[in-house]
């Protein structure tokens, strides 16, 4: 399957909140065993809401400071945000129908 979810690092992630579009940033690590149950279902949500929101992964070992920045001290955590500001927030893995409503929530 193809990676779809969008890769946003430290260098990127102004731009992609700037871009006027919903979007969700999953904050994860390699070695992060709830962030890896969870992977998939951010890959599936980045294609099913292509073109109506920015679905992406930030890598927090090699992005320290958009991490820091918004303040991610436990992973999996997942923001999202409209308009470039922060809308939700979601710590720890859950189920993909609660970040379905969520993002939906933040199209709104």
């Amino acid at each position: 399957m193809a990676h779809k979810a969008v890769e946003i690092t430290d260098a990127n992630i102004d731009s992609i909140l700037a871009s006027g579009k919903t979007v969700l940033v999953d904050f994860w690590a390699e070695w992060c065993g709830p962030c890896k149950m969870i992977g998939p279902t951010i890959e599936e949500l980045a294609g099913e809401f292509e073109g109506k929101a920015i679905v992406g992964k930030l890598n927090v070992d090699t992005n320290p400071a958009a991490s820091a920045k918004f303040g991610v001290r436990s992973i999996p955590t997942l923001l999202f945000f409209k308009e470039g500001n922060m809308v939700d927030k979601q710590v720890g893995a859950v189920s993909k129908s609660v970040l379905v409503q969520k993002l939906q929530s933040a199209m709104n």
